[in-house]
């Protein structure tokens, strides 16, 4: 395999030093630049876009064309692993994903497969494969997955933008049947991230996009637990190399003592809590992603170089922080924005690493 010309940002996950703070954003590759936007309108619709190898490396590599990024991620959806399980997943026009089939009766959630990511995932595969020859060992490649409990939110409410009251109401009722639902899931999400590793991906994330909204004691009944399971079964190195993971729940800001115990090299932040604070917290035991307000990017250069350097500060001095949006970019983000602070982290930051 190529060599890696920049690995800072596999350095930061693995707290080793490096010269400077690593930068990704979240949906780097999305609507916020034109270019995707016309790549998007000739594949006809989101899914033909997620699906197909080709268009799926273009987007990724985008926005590396635009800034100096410090990672690529996959272009790809969280809701493949629910449609590889024949969920029947649809996109609305202007509303977002929904499943023809969503998962409400017993016979159908005890029918649930764990789906063959060589076979109905093979296009996720195949697209990591070619992102990984294309960057040509510029930057490392992120692969991802939705956590079991963010997957299983749409598998059984059959949409996003719910307040959760039909699985939550399963959760109350019949915990038996959720937990078939995320045990199945977590074994499908362990295979999948599996095999973006043996693909190419050097750092797989996982995205709890709906574990924020758990109680205290569900969310680690029910979300928590299975993504412990997950971590636990990665494959930890490929290509002579450790391969980090990334765990992000929105809204996890309560329970994050207990997301530092279950294995991972990294926590994802968003932008509810201070990052020194978490630092405090749980520094000593992973490395932290995150955590500016998406929000910000829509201000300007000014302002986003200060709560960029706010950032900074409150994590302090050493390795081990990966820069990062507290959530997605929104698609409104003028592209300049991005770039603008891209560079006040590469440029603010190395007077927090070195000796």
């Amino acid at each position: 395999m190529t060599h890696l010309k920049n690995d800072t940002f596999l350095r930061a996950l693995l707290r080793e030093p490096t010269e400077y703070t690593p930068v990704w954003m979240m949906r780097q590759a999305g609507r916020y630049l034109p270019e995707y936007n016309e790549t998007r309108k000739r594949a006809g619709n989101f899914l033909n876009l997620c699906k197909s190898p080709d268009l799926a490396t273009e987007v990724t590599l985008q926005p590396l064309a635009r800034f100096p990024l410090d990672a690529a991620i996959l272009f790809s959806d969280i809701l493949t692993i629910p449609d590889a399980m024949g969920l029947g997943l649809y996109f609305a026009q202007g509303e977002g994903p929904k499943f023809e089939r969503p998962l409400r009766e017993e016979w159908e959630i005890r029918d649930l497969t764990i789906p063959d990511p060589y076979d109905h995932l093979r296009y996720v595969i195949d697209a990591v494969k070619q992102i990984r020859h294309a960057l040509d060992g510029s930057v490392p490649l992120i692969g991802f997955s939705g956590s079991p409990w963010t997957l299983a939110t749409y598998m059984v409410e059959g949409q996003g933008g719910t307040d959760f009251l039909v699985i939550k109401k399963m959760a109350y009722e019949r915990p038996d049947l959720l937990h078939h639902i995320l045990d199945v899931t977590a074994q499908s999400v362990t295979t999948y991230l599996n095999a973006q590793i043996e693909a190419g991906a050097q750092a797989v994330m996982i995205f709890d996009s709906w574990g924020g909204a758990l109680s205290h004691a569900a969310y680690r009944e029910f979300s928590l637990a299975y993504i412990q399971k997950i971590v636990a079964n990665l494959k930890k190195e490929n290509e002579g190399r450790r391969v980090p993971c990334i765990v992000f729940t929105k809204g996890g800001g309560l329970w994050l003592e207990a997301m530092a115990d279950i294995g991972a090299d990294a926590l994802g932040l968003d932008w509810t809590i201070d990052i020194g604070e978490a630092r405090a917290r749980v520094g000593h035991k992973v490395a932290l992603q995150g955590n500016l307000d998406p929000a910000v990017l829509l201000s300007n250069p000014a302002a986003i170089q200060r709560e960029t350097a706010a950032i900074l500060a409150s994590y302090g001095k050493g390795s081990g922080h990966v820069f990062n949006l507290g959530h997605g970019i929104t698609q409104f983000t003028p592209p300049e924005n991005a770039a603008a602070l891209i560079e006040a982290v590469h440029e603010l930051s190395r007077p927090y690493h070195g000796v």
